[in-house]
Order: C-alpha cells, then sequence, then structure tokens
C-alpha cells in the first residue's frame, strides 16, 4: 500500500497498484455451517464504479496447514461507504467449515482514474437468523450509490486427489482486454506466509497452473442445447490475425488465447504456427459450455518436427455454466497415439479416451507442454465416430476491370525527379528519404529499398502526363500523390491535407510503372509529393529513376482506374469541428455518453464488427443506445487488422464484408460509407477494395490525436491534453480518441471545452463533411432520411 490510517476507527488505504496491493484478515479456523454463520459482512468504499475482489481461504478440515482460494468479484461500487453482504455459499466449494482468511485486492481505479482512496470497516461474519445491516448514512454532499448491483465471478485452482488441475474462468472482459491474474502462478507465488497456525501466518497458496484470463462468452446460467440433428461444428478456421491476437476470438468469437506464453502465433493460410517460450506455455480456444453428446471428439490437422510431443487437455464444467469450476482431463500426444514426421496429417481427438469429461458441458481445448514449434489446421467437432475434418472454401480473388484505357501523349516536357544519385536530395534537389522501419541502399544511381511496413516519400512540385517509375523487385506497393492544404502551409494541419492512391502492380511491367498523373484523384496543382506506401511484400524494390514523362513506350497498356473512395483529415465545412471516437472497454460507455449528453453535441463511433455480435461485450446495446440519441454509427474493420498489409485482396473483402454485416445486423440495415482504417494503415487495395463494396466511401483519418496510445496508462497522462490542444491550435479538426482508458475519458469534458472555445460548431464527421445524407444541423431543414436516420434496408 502507497498509506494506511486507522483514524476514527476506519481503515483508510491508498492501493500502490491493482496487481500487487491487498489487504487480509486471519484468524483460528471457523466452522461456519457449525457455528450458524451464512455471509460475510464489511463496509467498504470506492471510486465510484471501482471493482474488487474477495478472496476467501479455506482449509479441509480445521487440522490442516494447507488452504485453498475461491474468489468473488464485486462491481460497480457507488464512490461511498456501503455495506455489502455476501452469502458464503457464493464461495463455490469452499469448506466453510473451515475458513482461515479473508482477502481483499484487485483495487480498480474507477471512473476518473485520478481517486483511489478506500476505505474498510466493520468486518463480520452474520448469522442466519439476524438480518444484515444496511449502508452507512452517506454525508450530505454524497449522492446515492448508483452503481450496478453486486455481480459473482468464482475462480479456483485447487489439485484434485487424482493430480488432475481444477481450473475455473476468470471474470469476462471485453475482448482484448486483460483480467487479473495476468500470469500463473499469481501475485502470491513469493508470498511471504510461509508456515501456518491458527495463531500466526497463513501458508503459501498451493502452486497453480496457468489459467486461461477469459470466461466462455456465453450466458453465465445458459447451457447451449442440443440440435437434434448433428453437424460438424467448426471451433477456429484460423481466417484471421488479428480475431485470434488482438480481439482474442475463435470462428465461434469464444475467448481464444496463450495470455502471451508464447514466443509468436502467426496465423497464415487457415493454419496457425504456435511457437513456445518454454514448456510453460500453452494456449486455448473455449466453445462456450456445449452440449457435445452428439459429436466423437475434435478433428484437426497439425505439423510438427519428428520426435515432438505436447498435451491435450479437454474440459467440462461441473457446475452451472460459467460459474462452477472445471473437470480437467489431459493425454498427451503419446497417449493419444500420435507421432510427427514433419508433414501435416490429420489428426483427431476422440472423446472415447477422455473419461471423466462431461460432454453435456463441454468447455474448453486446452494445449500445454510444447518443446517445438506446431502448426495446426483448422479445428472442429466431428458428428459421430468418423473422423471428418473441416476444408475451409477456396480462396476467390475478387474480379477487377480488364479493360485498358487509351495512352494519350502529354503536352507537358518530360522532368527526371529522381536518379538515385544522392542520398539526400533528389534530381530536383528536393529532400527524399525513408521512414522508420525501412533499409535504403544507394549504389550506382540505383536504390533498393527493403521494408516490413512503409513510406518512402520523394517530395516534387509537378503536374504532367505519367509518372514513370523504373525499378526491379518487388512490385507490392502503393504509389500515392500527395496534396497540400489551401494556404501551402506546413505549419497549418492538416499537412498533407489529402493524397490518392494507386495499385503499382496494376500499372507495371517487369521493369517499369508508367501512372497517368490524372488517375490521381487530388488536386495537383497543390501537389507536394510522390510517396512509395503499403507494401505487403518484403521481398526488396530497387528504384533506378522517377520522372514524369509525356508518353509510354508502344505496347504499353494503361489499366482502367478503380475508385478508391474520398479520402479525408480534416472537415469540408467551415467553421466545424468533429468527434470521431473509436471502439473502446464497454464498462466506459456510459460515462462517455453522460459527457456528451451534458456538452449538448452528437459524434461520430468507428466500431469494430466482430465485437458487436458478441453478446457479452454488450457493445451492439450500447451503440443502439448511442445511435437512438442522433449519433453516427460507422465502419472500423472485423478484427481490427492493418488492412493493407494483409496478404491478398480476398482477405480484405473479408474483414469489409463481416464488418458491413454486423452492422447491418445490429442497427436494422444500417450500411455507413464512413469507414476508418485501423492504426490509420491506408493503401490502394484497400480504399479500392472498400470502394467496390460501398458506393463513393468516405476514409477518415485525423489531424486531431489525442495520443491515448501512448499517454494514457504512463505517468504524464495529462499529455493528452497538451497533444489535443496542439493539434487543435494548429487547426486540427477530426479527433481520433479512444475510450479505452480512465484518463482518456476523464479528459473528454476537457477535449469538448477546448475545441468549443475555438467558435467552432461541433458535430457528426458526416455533417463536418456536408453529406447531403446526413441528419440536419440545429436550425436547418431537415433532408430526406439518409444515413443519418438508418431506415430498413439502408
Amino acid at each position: 500500500m502507497n498509506s494506511t490510517s486507522t483514524d476514527g476507527g476506519i481503515l483508510t488505504f491508498t492501493p500502490n497498484n491493482i496487481d500487487d496491493s491487498y489487504i487480509y484478515e486471519q484468524f483460528a479456523c471457523l466452522e461456519s455451517i457449525a457455528q450458524g454463520y451464512d455471509s460475510l459482512s464489511f463496509n467498504i468504499k470506492g471510486p465510484e464504479a471501482a471493482s474488487v475482489s474477495i478472496e476467501l481461504q479455506t482449509v479441509s478440515d480445521c487440522a490442516s496447514e494447507e488452504y485453498q482460494s475461491f474468489y468473488y468479484t464485486l462491481d460497480g461500487l457507488s464512490g461511498s461507504l456501503q455495506t455489502i453482504n455476501i452469502p458464503l455459499n457464493s464461495w463455490v466449494d469452499a469448506n466453510l467449515d473451515g475458513i482461515v482468511g479473508v482477502l481483499w485486492y484487485g483495487f480498480s481505479a474507477g471512473l476518473t482514474g485520478t481517486d483511489n482512496e478506500w476505505q474498510l470497516d466493520n468486518v463480520q461474519f452474520l448469522c442466519a437468523d439476524v438480518a444484515p445491516p444496511e449502508d452507512p448514512e452517506p454525508p450530505e454532499s454524497t449522492s446515492a450509490p448508483a452503481g450496478p448491483g453486486v455481480t459473482v465471478t468464482v475462480t479456483v485452482t485447487v489439485p484434485a486427489d487424482d493430480d488432475s488441475i481444477t481450473r475455473i474462468p476468470l471474470p469476462p472482459t471485453a475482448p482484448g482486454s486483460s483480467v487479473w491474474p495476468t500470469e500463473d502462478p499469481p501475485w502470491w507465488e513469493d508470498d511471504p506466509w510461509d508456515g501456518w497456525s491458527a495463531s500466526s501466518t497463513l501458508p503459501a497458496a498451493v502452486p497453480a497452473t496457468p489459467t486461461p484470463t477469459a470466461e466462455p462468452r456465453t450466458d453465465r446460467n445458459q447451457l447451449v442445447a442440443r440440435q437434434d440433428e448433428c453437424s460438424n461444428l467448426l471451433i477456429d478456421d484460423w481466417v484471421s490475425q488479428s480475431r485470434l491476437t488482438f480481439l482474442y476470438y475463435n470462428a465461434l468469437l469464444q475467448s481464444t488465447s496463450d495470455d502471451e506464453t508464447m514466443k509468436s502465433i502467426v496465423v497464415k493460410n487457415n493454419r496457425v504456427t504456435i511457437t513456445p517460450t518454454d514448456t510453460d506455455s500453452y494456449f486455448y480456444t473455449q466453445l462456450g459450455c456445449i452440449n457435445a453428446e452428439q459429436y466423437g471428439g475434435v478433428s484437426l490437422r497439425i505439423s510438427a518436427p519428428a520426435g515432438s510431443t505436447f498435451d491435450v487437455q479437454l474440459s467440462s464444467t461441473k457446475g452451472t455454466c460459467g460459474t462452477e469450476r472445471t473437470n480437467d482431463v489431459t493425454l498427451s500426444t503419446k497417449q493419444l497415439g500420435w507421432t510427427f514426421d514433419g508433414t501435416e496429417q490429420l489428426y483427431s481427438i476422440p472423446f472415447s479416451k477422455y473419461d471423466g469429461l462431461d460432454l453435456t458441458k463441454f468447455e474448453m481445448v486446452f494445449i500445454t507442454n510444447l518443446r517445438k514449434a506446431v502448426t495446426f489446421g483448422p479445428m472442429s467437432l466431428y458428428c459421430g465416430e468418423e473422423v471428418v475434418e473441416y476444408i475451409p472454401p477456396s480462396v476467390v480473388e475478387p474480379s477487377e476491370p480488364s479493360e485498358t484505357v487509351p495512352a494519350p501523349v502529354g503536352k507537358a516536357t518530360n522532368l527526371v525527379i529522381d536518379t538515385f544519385s544522392n542520398e539526400d536530395t533528389n534530381a530536383l534537389k528536393q529532400w527524399h528519404g525513408a521512414d522508420e522501419g525501412m533499409t535504403l541502399t544507394f549504389r550506382k544511381n540505383t536504390m533498393t529499398l527493403k521494408t516490413n511496413d512503409s513510406d518512402l516519400i520523394d517530395l516534387t512540385e509537378f503536374d504532367g502526363s505519367y509518372l514513370h517509375v523504373a525499378y526491379t523487385g518487388s512490385n507490392l506497393f502503393t504509389v500515392s500523390l500527395q496534396q497540400h492544404n489551401e494556404k501551402c502551409d506546413n505549419d497549418i494541419y492538416p499537412y498533407p491535407e489529402t493524397w490518392d492512391s494507386l495499385e503499382a502492380q496494376r500499372y507495371a511491367s517487369d521493369t517499369d510503372i508508367y501512372i497517368p498523373l490524372d488517375h490521381f484523384n487530388v488536386n495537383r496543382s497543390r501537389s507536394i509529393g510522390f510517396a512509395f506506401k503499403g507494401f505487403y511484400s518484403t521481398d526488396p524494390t530497387v528504384f533506378s529513376k522517377i520522372e514524369i514523362v509525356s508518353s509510354v513506350p508502344d505496347g504499353f497498356t494503361i489499366p482502367e482506374k478503380l475508385p478508391s473512395g474520398t479520402f479525408v483529415f480534416s472537415c469540408k465545412r467551415p467553421n466545424s469541428f468533429a468527434f470521431a471516437i473509436d471502439d473502446g472497454e464497454p464498462a466506459f460507455a456510459q460515462q462517455v455518453m453522460k459527457t456528451i449528453d451534458d456538452a449538448g453535441i452528437t459524434v461520430t463511433f468507428f466500431t469494430v464488427g466482430a465485437p458487436l455480435r458478441d453478446p457479452t461485450t454488450n457493445l451492439s446495446a450500447i451503440y443502439n443506445e448511442m445511435a437512438a440519441k442522433g449519433h453516427q454509427i460507422a465502419l472500423h474493420s472485423y478484427t481490427h487488422p492493418p488492412l493493407e498489409g494483409l496478404p491478398d485482396e480476398a482477405s480484405i473483402d473479408w474483414e469489409y464484408s463481416n464488418d458491413i454485416e454486423a452492422v447491418k445486423e445490429t442497427f436494422d440495415g444500417l450500411t455507413p460509407k464512413y469507414f476508418r482504417p485501423p492504426f490509420g494503415t491506408e493503401g490502394a487495395r484497400m480504399r479500392q477494395r472498400l470502394a467496390a463494396l460501398i458506393e463513393e466511401p468516405y476514409i477518415v483519418q485525423w489531424s486531431v490525436d489525442v495520443e491515448d496510445w501512448l499517454w494514457a496508462e504512463s505517468d504524464t497522462p495529462e499529455k493528452q491534453l497538451e497533444a489535443f490542444k496542439r493539434d487543435v491550435a494548429a487547426g486540427g479538426d477530426i479527433v481520433v480518441m479512444h475510450y479505452l482508458y480512465n484518463s482518456t475519458v476523464s479528459y473528454l469534458k476537457e477535449f469538448i471545452e477546448i475545441a468549443k472555445a475555438t467558435g467552432k460548431q461541433l458535430m457528426r464527421v458526416d455533417q463536418c463533411m456536408m453529406d447531403p445524407n446526413a441528419p440536419p444541423l440545429p436550425g436547418e431543414e431537415p433532408e430526406e432520411p439518409g444515413e443519418g436516420v438508418p431506415e430498413k434496408g439502408d
């Protein structure tokens, strides 16, 4: 603890951090049932909306010297001193006639992130025939409790008598968020309580094995019903790197993760390659407590080096789905009869070999004890005894126009932009160079570029006929022409104001790229530079010349210009300002809404599609409430990958199509045409494919970055305010922020006040872009129903 005090007969304390700080009470072995106690009561005060967990420590009998731990979590504290009464039977499977200690831990920060003072008082066990106490009278200045009621989550990590491992899911969280504990053994592994007697100290906890950090994504009291007719059930098709390692979802939208125990997890071609850090590394995928009696087992393809071995554990829930401890049965690959020779083969995990597994409540597949990298193919449940594998559908690349257009001779004279004779400047004596993460090698009037990322920028001021790039090597990248802002002022945001991106491969032979300058949909009178970016191959490219030429060689064909949407960093409407907010933590949503409501403004929310389909996030209800209040709902991809870095256009289409369908399902047919690229990653392919699926889309970037990703969880979260003020002062008017962090959400009110102080009118992105389908601003004549007021099938 940072500080503790018992002034006034109340324990007041300030936790150091959520992972390490705790308060505990120990006492002689209490036989609560025999003595008539049925609940634990205490007064507690924490920050508003904060949570705290309570560990009940029990022994098998009062003569035992080892205790076992059982857990209970309180969410949504009121912010004032309140009485909590917890029935002892809430700690499921705990021996209530052997209670030896109570421990409070996991003190969260609450809404603001600044109020971290806690109080604890009046800890007592209550008799069954005595009414529990009521909340203490709050001070006059304290409002009535507003938080939700107590919710129960239970976790047990106790070895069973047969040396099998008992595991219980931890409290549910939003996709991608961490949960306590983040590693195992947990914080008490180095516990100073190294011995126990009734009058001294408690013992060190029994070491626990790794525990998955997420709960089955299903209703806590609902068992998935058995189907009348069996059909194979896909668990995971390994179709998306970001779904697996960013959102932690399998194909069932259930939790799956390695809890960062693996050295790497790579998804490619419907396969996942898992490389362990050591034998303690593990990987699990959950099924949501399904009735699997109709299935014979799990099928999957595996490729592993000769001599590889690992363990496969299957788990079922012992009691009510999602709340009770699990029954785990573990078999090694040798016990399953598996051998490996480095080639991919089909394997089966037959349920018949897993004695003791309750198939009516099948919970999880858990892989551990790996020593070498292993590659798994799609994992699915097969019906009956016949082993049937899941075969992913063939990837069909989207078709593109094959027409070519005439290549007219330009009127402009040729202009050599770069021959790469100088490392610092181009042939126009303007700067050229590379972004971080790129390697440039200059040699004999050539430049070799090798990258895992993007952006070589070669500035120029020219408008002509054709851009000619002489090159060898990879042409899997984007060529962009950048446009300056109206005042041609580098200190005014945004700079550049916009750019258009074209796919180099479409305009390329093996050695030359010819792109008509009028294919770049920008104001070429304000051209400031070409950018080579959006590389989606690590193969090197050697550039030898960049120039503007008036004609192309005989026989060279020019492809049709593909639509690429409108790429924006700033508002079009004069004197406007838009808050464009990306997905966040559902727990903060109501505070965000209250802050926005109090400010009397409307904003745009960019939402990721997959979590909308996950009922445990409650995001569909949250965003429907936001839409009902007049806020704009926009697209942000299905699983949040850097889209331009995906290997093919089919993968990009998969992201868009699933995102569009998820939004349609959630918002009564709504199809937004506004999209924000995850991580701001932009390139020709992702723009062209979006424009192929949505007519005239807007790709929305930002000119005001609060930099929450950099500062929110640092020691200087106030730098988010500094970043906001800096960008607003420079003329920025479209914001990027997330409601992921306490500090960011707590600063939202100040962000809004700063924006209002500029005199600009705050509104949605579609309104600031003067979209005729956007709802009218206050005082404007209403338009015909459009995106702003979605109708069925819109």
